[in-house]
């Protein structure tokens, strides 16, 4: 699970639809609190709880960009697609806080990178759908950092103002090398057990994702809400001793304080 995906559900739906020609701060920036609740993994039967510092900033340049989208550098745009090229990190998951791989080598934080198509199948007033195919290269970030694989999450993000409240929503299929998820799901012969057998995990098809977000600007304050569901029923994975259930549920709130913002205004449609 990655720190950049525990948060980024919260900014699912932070950036209003706008309306014709509305002209928006070029950034804004503050900052909050979020709390939330996650699997130590997808597939794992256990949980934790954080409470984090939540950075809100927001940044619509004509080539760098910060959103619910996360930050991102866009090399083509037009106004039914665009290419970008995202950044995302994820924290360490140590072996001996989780039962299911107690004694095995922490999971090491790992850092993403790669282009995302965006498309923009319909919109209207007030509303629009997205179609995102996103191909992320990933290292982990250690002393000798090495690569771990290729993973995507292609998925259909609509997208409503509602009564000045932004609903979101996210639904796809993961996917992923087989080296990414033998990484996560793989037990090596030295760590086999009499409960915990040896398993190479093979690449493909990494079960689904359902991710549901509302939130709202109230002045200069900011609240989002998110609700995911994931599944690895049918992964490719499914049969590893370290997947002890096939569903996780996650959630999260979290308030943030926008303290400062550009002069500077620019038509969000040109965005």
């Amino acid at each position: 699970m990655t720190l950049s995906k525990r948060i980024a559900p919260l900014a699912l739906a932070c950036v209003a639809l706008p309306a014709a020609a509305e002209m928006q701060p070029l950034w804004e920036a503050g900052l909050g609190l979020s709390a939330l609740t996650l699997p130590h993994y997808r597939g794992s039967d256990q949980n934790k709880s954080w409470l984090l510092p939540l950075p809100y900033f927001v940044y619509r340049g004509d080539i760098f960009r910060a959103d619910r989208d996360g930050a991102r550098a866009v090399f083509v745009d037009s106004p039914r697609y665009d290419v970008d090229v995202s950044v995302g990190f994820s924290a360490p998951t140590r072996g001996d806080d989780n039962v299911a791989r107690r004694g095995m080598p922490e999971l090491a934080g790992a850092l993403e990178v790669g282009p995302n198509l965006n498309l923009r199948l319909l919109e209207g007033a007030g509303w629009k759908l997205e179609f995102r195919l996103p191909v992320h290269a990933v290292f982990t970030v250690q002393r000798e950092p090495k690569a771990i694989g290729w993973r995507s999450l292609p998925d259909q993000l609509p997208i409503w103002r509602i009564a000045d409240w932004n609903v979101g929503a996210q639904i796809g299929m993961l996917a992923a090398t087989r080296r990414y998820h033998d990484y996560i799901y793989g037990v090596d012969s030295r760590y086999a057990t009499a409960t915990r057998a040896a398993y190479d995990a093979p690449g493909g098809s990494g079960g689904w994702r359902l991710t549901s977000g509302v939130s709202r600007r109230f002045g200069n304050w900011w609240f989002g809400a998110f609700v995911r569901a994931d599944s690895v029923a049918g992964a490719t994975f499914e049969a590893s001793p370290l997947v002890k259930r096939d569903h996780n549920l996650s959630a999260g709130v979290a308030l943030s304080w926008v303290f400062a913002q550009s002069e500077r205004r620019v038509d969000v449609n040109d965005r």
